[in-house]
């Protein structure tokens, strides 16, 4: 038998570009030429492209028809819808039993579920009656709590008492002890008291002739307290005196003293009243000079001769005479009126004068004339 020749193999395939008036071409390469093509449009051009490319994959795959090839597809297909409806079916059934299996695990859920509310409600009751039965066992325990808590003090109470009583018991053996060392300790005091005393009397005897002594020395020293006393109780009376007299002397010193500043307060006034009289008088003695003035110098008709301070000169020793008359009565009413002038009075007095302590001149029949003119 002899076997048709084996096509050459198929190196790939190309699409080229259109050239010379050719379109849509394109080129198959084998091992030995190349073989270019050309379609009509470009629809023709990808069927035959896509129906070359098929035939590379067929002969890549070693297979040498396309029917062959489909008919395997559509069997496989074929197949491939079997398996898949049998593993729908399966599928189904499967579904189907999880779902008498889920029914089934339903069921026995509802009667886990019952019984586990029973056993819930059973659990519930066996608990109330644990908590009954625990109530009880715990009253019954508070009850024993309780008698043995009254056992125990009762006990306690017994205990203290007898512990009281061993105590007192106790304290009166330790008073006895103390008790009896207290009468050894009196008994040797006794005897120890017995032997002091003796001696002691002795020495009383000798204390009483010291005393004896003694008195006699206190009682010359008493007398001789009782002269000293004496004595000072004489320099007191005689300090006593003395401070009396000085205090009799400062009072009248002070009355004195009393006195003095009353006079030389009089003395002020008077000085006051005489210095306001004074102001007066030179006052009135201005106005008797004018008027001496006018009298002195009439005005004639026709002459206005001018007054001045010079025409006045002949007057000054009146004025001076009269003002001296007038301090010197001053004075004379002051010392009438306070018989114990004091000095500032004199110094006033003379500060009144002028500082001249020569005594004033006699006043003129004039002066005493012009003396009582009314003050203006």
């Amino acid at each position: 038998m002899i076997c048709p020749p084996r096509p050459p193999k198929v190196l790939g395939l190309q699409v080229l570009p259109d050239r010379d008036g050719k379109r849509c071409m394109f080129c198959v390469k084998t091992a030995t030429r190349t073989y270019e093509m050309s379609a009509s449009d470009t629809r023709q051009r990808q069927e035959w492209t896509a129906a070359i490319q098929m035939a590379i994959r067929l002969q890549a795959e070693g297979k040498t028809s396309l029917h062959k090839d489909l008919k395997q597809k559509r069997r496989e297909q074929r197949e491939q819808r079997e398996r898949r409806r049998a593993a729908k079916e399966e599928e189904l059934l499967r579904l189907q039993q999880l779902q008498e299996e889920k029914e089934r695990k339903l069921q026995e859920l509802e009667l886990l579920q019952e019984a586990q509310r029973q056993a819930e409600r059973l659990l519930q009751e066996e608990e109330e009656r644990r908590r009954s039965q625990h109530r009880e066992l715990q009253q019954a325990l508070e009850g024993q709590l309780r008698e043995a808590e009254q056992a125990r003090a009762s006990m306690q109470a017994e205990m203290e008492l007898k512990e009281e009583e061993a105590a007192r018991q106790r304290q009166r053996i330790k008073e006895l002890e103390e008790m009896q060392q207290r009468l050894q300790e009196a008994l040797q005091l006794e005897v120890k008291a017995r032997r002091d005393e003796e001696s002691v009397r002795i020495a009383q005897t000798r204390l009483l002739e010291e005393e004896e002594e003694k008195l006699k020395q206190l009682m010359q020293l008493k007398e001789e307290q009782e002269r000293y006393i004496e004595r000072a109780q004489q320099e007191k009376e005689e300090l006593q005196q003395e401070m009396a007299q000085q205090s009799r002397s400062l009072q009248q010193a002070q009355q004195q003293l009393e006195e003095v500043r009353q006079n030389r307060q009089r003395a002020d006034e008077d000085v006051e009243a005489a210095q306001r009289k004074l102001r007066q008088a030179s006052t009135n003695v201005k106005h008797w000079n004018v008027q001496m003035n006018r009298l002195m110098h009439p005005i004639e008709p026709g002459d206005k001769r001018p007054v001045t301070s010079s025409s006045f000169s002949g007057f000054q020793p009146p004025l001076l005479a009269h003002r001296d008359s007038s301090l010197k009565r001053l004075t004379r009413w002051g010392s009438q009126g306070n018989r114990t002038p004091s000095p500032n009075s004199n110094e006033q007095q003379k500060s009144l004068n002028g500082g001249d302590e020569a005594p004033a001149p006699a006043s003129t029949p004039q002066e005493d004339k012009l003396d009582p003119a009314p003050e203006n």
